[in-house]
């Protein structure tokens, strides 16, 4: 078995597939519902989803929030340029972002901004305070430009997931 994150892709078979796609629309089923799905035993299924977390196939298991029933309704997708682009500049920009609890997602990116981020926040007041904690105090922020979300017609995070092999 080699690693996903040291050796390159684990290999994975139609059984490993066919458990991720089920994993990817409901982990929140018992082992044992979740086996019947896929067809194998209860131990196998175990055993597959731990080794493709331990692999890193995996990332992790959560719970998708309705940012509107929270009171998080304003989305954003924010693009930045910095000022200058030194590999030290770059990841404090990015740990600052990334730590920030109203940026949901962060892409460092080529041909065109920086960064792209996404943003969740309660409200316009709460957006312009993250503006002043990540944009405004930062020197090396040159652009900051702003698509305020009026209608969420996909979230998700789903990866398409290969043809099994043989």
């Amino acid at each position: 078995m080699t690693s996903a994150t040291t050796d390159g892709p684990l290999p994975l078979d139609a059984i490993d597939l066919r458990l991720l796609d089920e994993l990817q629309r409901d982990a929140s089923r018992s082992n044992q519902a979740l086996a019947e799905a896929v067809h194998v035993s209860p131990a196998t299924a175990l055993r597959r989803q731990r080794r493709l977390q331990e692999a890193g196939v995996i990332e992790r298991t959560v719970a998708v929030l309705s940012p509107e029933a929270l009171g998080h309704g304003l989305s954003a997708v924010v693009e930045i340029t910095l000022d200058a682009q030194g590999a030290e500049r770059i990841v404090a920009f990015e740990a600052r972002a990334a730590a920030d609890a109203g940026v949901q997602q962060c892409y460092r990116t080529s041909g065109g901004p920086d960064f792209v981020l996404i943003v969740q926040v309660a409200d316009m007041a709460a957006y312009q305070a993250l503006a002043q904690r990540l944009f405004n105090s930062d020197a090396n922020v040159r652009n900051v430009r702003c698509f305020f979300s009026v209608h969420r017609a996909k979230a998700g995070l789903a990866v398409s997931l290969p043809a099994p092999r043989g």
